[in-house]
């Protein structure tokens, strides 16, 4: 899987918070507080410094077990270091493909942020199988839907757009990449494994105030496209340019769709 890192998630972390679907997300924190006698236990995949922790605690989910589970030592102990009191956190260093072998026995949640869009169908397919034998449910947040819009608007934009929706389908280290197609798919399987399914528009509204974070994403789409024979170097070294002029006036839209998943009750 490919790395970030901790100045990305930190960079892009208030981004998320804003974005997140916060119906959704609230819905989620009453049914984890159901039960003041229970801590439930939450399973964060590809945590990163547990930013998906900070989003629930802070709307309150409080008492709750969190399993942090990441490929990336430095970044479950950037997560540690910033949680090491208030929460009951324990950290996992583990490949999110070996699916049996992850820690979800027990688990009230398995949740992660920004995460499904770089899977496969097949890792989707397994965890689905190995969680619909237990009262799991499952909140996918941040989920990118392949919408991208710019203003200003530059005549690259679209051809660039589909460029990057092609790229967010390549492997990523866990399979074929499900990319713009994650929140449906997921959404699909899930209501076909009996779970009543929920979802939100939770996308990036950027203007003035993200100048770092559009910069550096407009650098990332553009190294993305690189290798794409319809865009010529040239015409993307002038998009990117145009693009990162704007980046301190213009605004842009990046969607993301979150997923709320409850358990079937048979």
């Amino acid at each position: 899987m490919s790395g970030f890192s901790v100045n990305w998630l930190d960079l892009r972390e208030p981004a998320d918070q804003a974005a997140r679907h916060k119906g959704l997300a609230t819905t989620l924190v009453n049914f984890l507080q159901a039960d003041a006698d229970i801590s439930p236990i939450i399973v964060d995949l590809g945590s990163g410094t547990g930013s998906t922790l900070r989003a629930l605690t802070g709307l309150g989910a409080q008492q709750c077990v969190w399993r942090l589970v990441d490929h990336d030592p430095a970044l479950l102990n950037e997560a540690l270091r910033r949680h090491s009191q208030g929460e009951i956190v324990e950290d996992y260093q583990a490949d999110l493909q070996e699916v049996d072998a992850l820690p979800l026995g027990g688990a009230a949640l398995l949740s992660a942020s920004a995460l499904f869009d770089l899977v496969s169908e097949e890792l989707v397919d397994a965890l689905i199988a190995r969680l619909r034998t237990q009262p799991t449910a499952i909140y996918a947040a941040l989920n990118y839907d392949g919408r991208t819009e710019w203003t200003p608007v530059h005549p690259l934009d679209e051809a660039v757009l589909m460029a990057f929706n092609q790229d967010q389908r390549r492997d990523k280290g866990m399979g074929p990449a499900l990319g713009p197609d994650a929140a449906g798919y997921m959404q699909s399987m899930l209501e076909n494994a009996g779970y009543r399914v929920l979802t939100g528009d939770s996308a990036w509204l950027l203007g003035p105030d993200q100048q770092a974070l559009v910069a550096d994403l407009i650098r990332g789409i553009r190294t993305a496209v690189a290798d794409d024979d319809a865009l010529s170097a040239a015409a993307l070294d002038e998009w990117q340019a145009f693009r990162l002029s704007h980046a301190a006036s213009g605004h842009g839209l990046i969607g993301h769709i979150d997923v709320l998943a409850f358990p079937p009750t048979d």
